[in-house]
């Protein structure tokens, strides 16, 4: 049976359309989903599929919806920033706000509640993000005089209206003549002040932000010219000249920001610009992740892990032959790295014992295909100034020198990518972490990943205490497995045991606007035993990532390590049954997780309200 969208509401989804989208909830469908015997076999037993899918939340439709049309709505108003964009998405989010409230949430299933939960937060979330970007574009706006020129050029042309020769090519003109002037001004002020030009209300950041805007609207500008250019005789007559100086205008223009206004030197690391949210910024994204703590609460717990931490390496140190100077000790295995050439073969090696190890605990499923399909790249320089050491996925690149870089970063490089240092990041990465993690939840529950998303700088982040809290999480559970070989592997753990926690301090003290970068990375070198360079990478990573995204890893593992001890210790469900419901119950805040694995009950009025860290009889 089919559904007509209502085409007239300005939310793009029609209150019985939502409504007819639920099914009559069944005594089955009101119990939360759960791992039916089968799924992960290779190939599957396709009744545990069913069976599962019987459960599925009778939102999931409805949240599809919504983020195709988002996304849809998106790609039609492509200029970021524009005032007409900002205009249709905020009427797209206010009309599904306002039917997301007319439904009738007793209706819904358990997971359909779970999803209107997720739902409206991410709802509210987006409606935050205009209000941002309006406030953005302020501080932009007087550095891009000219961007509403080009906006509308690609308006007028997505709007179906055609453009008329001579006046089009008279805008690019006046485009190529004014960008040009505002780069000549600023590279002669540039000259005159000896490089950097201090303006006010100007910070870098806000620089940087405009530079890459420009590179936006010179996309834009291109793209709407590819419509004409050749096609239509009149307009290509008339404006293939001047859109070519307006192109190159808005390059050097772009370039001149970078270099006068944040102080970028050609053949050098960009300086470390972050926009730090403070205090209020920090409060919303808690909100949204369901963390019922202030950031300084954050910072006091990542301090008490610290501590932990400094503790245990003092006592693996003296067993090692080196008292209790720990740090002698992380020296002494940084020293252990492999030859060049070598590294991918150590990590194979890490890669196999840990899958074995995992295997034996017997406390997850692990689905053989996820174990087959796995590939290892290696990270280029460029990205190692951003991502010292590892990223995962089904692709896990990690980081070792290139002949091409430095003798000093060679060193560095190897120093702090030593395999004892990966034996923590191999499993995180890959298996159990996020390469099946991400495998699991593109086929189970897979809508609610998207619906996690939140923008970040230049990147596209799923929210962090789930994702990053599920492979910290086996870090500090394979620690109580007696998991390492050796001492050196200990050392290992703990040096990134101790840098999560390190995350924690120095990236909200960076949100807050108590720390400088230098600061935090002076904490880092001098705290956690970071090698500079990447210490450095580390602070840059921060800056540009989402506020709370290195907060979230070790955060995110002590949540789900006390929903085990909740739940599992407890003898309330077994270790498997909980590890596969995290994953098949699909990306969402962690709190949610708990009200899902646990049956609270839930309200459509329902807010964080768990505070996961410092229970009576808390350990490590």
């Amino acid at each position: 049976m089919g559904y007509r969208w209502s085409q007239r509401v300005p939310c793009s989804v029609g209150a019985a359309a939502l409504t007819a989208l639920l099914l009559v909830p069944s005594a089955q469908a009101q119990t939360a989903q759960a791992p039916v015997a089968g799924w992960a076999d290779d190939p599957p037993a396709l009744t545990s599929l069913v069976a599962f899918a019987r459960t599925e939340s009778d939102l999931r439709v409805a949240v599809d919806r919504y983020l195709a049309d988002k996304a849809a709505l998106e790609r039609r108003y492509e200029v970021q920033y524009s005032p007409v964009r900002v205009a249709r998405l905020r009427q797209f989010h206010e009309g599904w706000q306002r039917r997301l409230n007319e439904l009738d949430f007793d209706a819904l299933n358990r997971e359909g509640k779970i999803d209107w939960v997720l739902l409206r937060d991410r709802i509210t979330h987006d409606l935050a993000l205009l209000t941002l970007h309006e406030r953005r574009w302020r501080e932009i706006a007087p550095l891009l005089p000219f961007a509403d020129s080009i906006r509308l050029l690609q308006e007028t042309r997505l709007g179906r209206q055609r453009a008329e020769g001579r006046a089009t090519g008279a805008r690019l003109d006046a485009i190529a003549r004014e960008v040009g002037s505002l780069t000549s001004t600023l590279v002669a002020d540039g000259r005159a002040a000896g490089g950097i030009v201090r303006r006010p209300d100007i910070t870098p950041t806000i620089a940087w932000r405009a530079a890459v805007h420009v590179d936006t609207l010179r996309r834009v500008l291109a793209d709407w010219n590819a419509f004409y250019d050749g096609y239509d005789p009149l307009v290509s007559w008339w404006s293939r000249e001047p859109f070519r100086r307006a192109d190159s205008a808005l390059t050097a223009y772009a370039g001149a920001i970078r270099e006068h206004l944040v102080g970028v030197r050609p053949g050098q690391p960009p300086p470390i610009v972050g926009d730090p949210v403070l205090a209020e910024g920090l409060r919303a994204d808690l909100a949204v992740e369901m963390i019922p703590y202030t950031a300084e609460e954050l910072i006091a717990i990542g301090r008490k892990e610290l501590e932990w931490v400094e503790t245990e390496f003092r006592r693996v140190s003296e067993r090692m032959g080196f008292g209790a100077d720990w740090k002698a000790a992380l020296e002494y295995t940084k020293g252990l790295a492999p030859s060049p050439g070598e590294k991918p073969w150590a990590i194979f090696d890490i890669a196999a014992y840990s899958e074995d190890f995992i295997a034996r605990l017997g406390n997850v499923t692990l689905p053989p295909l996820a174990r087959e399909v796995w590939r290892l790249a290696m990270q280029t320089p460029a990205t190692q100034l951003v991502n010292p050491f590892f990223t995962g996925g089904e692709v896990t690149r990690v980081s070792y020198p290139t002949d091409a870089m430095r003798h000093e970063d060679k060193i560095m490089s190897m120093r702090g990518n030593t395999p004892h240092f990966n034996f923590a990041t191999v499993h995180h990465e890959l298996i159990p972490g996020h390469h099946m993690q991400a495998f699991l939840t593109d086929r189970f529950n897979a809508h609610r990943g998207p619906l996690s998303v939140r923008p970040s700088g230049p990147f596209y982040r799923l929210g962090p205490f789930w994702r990053e809290g599920w492979s910290l999480y086996w870090e500090l559970l394979l620690w109580d497995a007696d998991f390492a070989r050796n001492d050196p592997d200990r050392i290992g753990m703990l040096f990134w045991r101790l840098h999560r926690a390190a995350r924690i301090i120095f990236s909200l003290e960076y949100q807050l606007g108590n720390w400088t970068p230098e600061q935090a990375i002076d904490f880092l070198v001098d705290r956690v035993g970071h090698e500079r360079a990447n210490a450095e990478a580390e602070v840059r990573r921060s800056a540009l990532d989402s506020p709370l995204y290195q907060a979230a890893y070790m955060i995110g593992g002590l949540q789900l390590r006390a929903l085990y001890r909740e739940l599992v210790e407890s003898g309330s469900t077994s270790a498997r049954d909980f590890h596969d419901g995290i994953l098949m119950g699909g990306h969402m805040p962690i709190e949610m997780v708990r009200v899902r694995l646990t049956g609270q009950d839930i309200g459509r009025d329902f807010r964080s309200s768990w505070r996961f860290y410092g229970a009576p009889g808390e350990r490590h």
